[in-house]
């Protein structure tokens, strides 16, 4: 029934408008009494949002999971990855509600108030990880924006694209930019998502060499890490 009315209220919604769609529309359409509708969705704009009840809770049981020995940066940068798994799941939904919501600035407002859930309960496991440091509240809620903002940058980049786009590919990305910016274990990454080095060659040669071999002695000191 929860499935039936999604699809009747979408079905009106892309046929007449947000706003001149009814509750008693939708009901209507999908065969059901308000009562029904009231039994799932507490308002209108809730039919448009209706995983993300699901989603919240399958990101707040996952942030529990951690043992508390994971870099906590990279495990809320995962949490999120399930967020826009989820869109992924139904990208002619997703898609079609990127466009409905668009165009009505109630439904924007709406989703800010969703997504701020999403920032919050990211905060939440954040300001436990750092409760030991003395920035740490400040630290957690500016990754939690870091993280919502980089998923959001993702998530935006794949719905323009019709959900055509590689998303794992999309979020891959800006996860790695979160965590290469403001892990303290980046795991060999810099915030590009690129392997990072600090090893430095140092290259003593005559003047008078000839550049050939100057270039020579650096291959073979790259090639050799332990020669002097």
């Amino acid at each position: 029934m929860r499935e039936a009315l999604v699809a009747a209220a979408f079905e009106l919604f892309l046929e007449r408008g947000f706003e001149q769609t009814t509750v008693d529309d939708i009901v209507s359409l999908a065969g059901v009494g308000r009562r029904s509708f009231f039994r799932y969705f507490p308002a209108k704009e809730d039919v448009v949002f209706p995983d993300h009840e699901r989603s919240l809770a399958e990101m707040t049981e996952f942030l529990d999971s951690g043992t508390g020995e994971e870099d906590p940066v990279k495990h809320a940068c995962d949490a999120a990855r399930l967020v826009l798994r989820m869109y992924a799941e139904q990208p002619s939904f997703s898609v079609q509600r990127y466009r409905l919501t668009r165009k009505v600035p109630g439904l924007r407002a709406y989703e800010l108030s969703v997504v701020w859930r999403y920032e919050h309960t990211l905060a939440a496991y954040l300001r436990g990880r750092f409760a030991d440091r003395p920035d740490g509240p400040l630290r957690a809620d500016v990754i939690a924006a870091a993280v919502v903002s980089a998923h959001n940058h993702a998530l935006r980049t794949w719905l323009r694209s019709g959900g055509e786009s590689d998303w794992v590919a999309e979020v891959d990305a800006a996860m790695a930019f979160v965590t290469g910016t403001w892990s303290d274990r980046p795991a060999d990454r810099t915030p590009g998502g690129e392997p990072a080095t600090d090893d430095v060659v140092v290259l003593v040669a005559s003047r008078r060499a000839p550049l050939w071999r100057m270039v020579q002695g650096i291959e073979g000191a790259l090639e050799n890490p332990r020669r002097v």
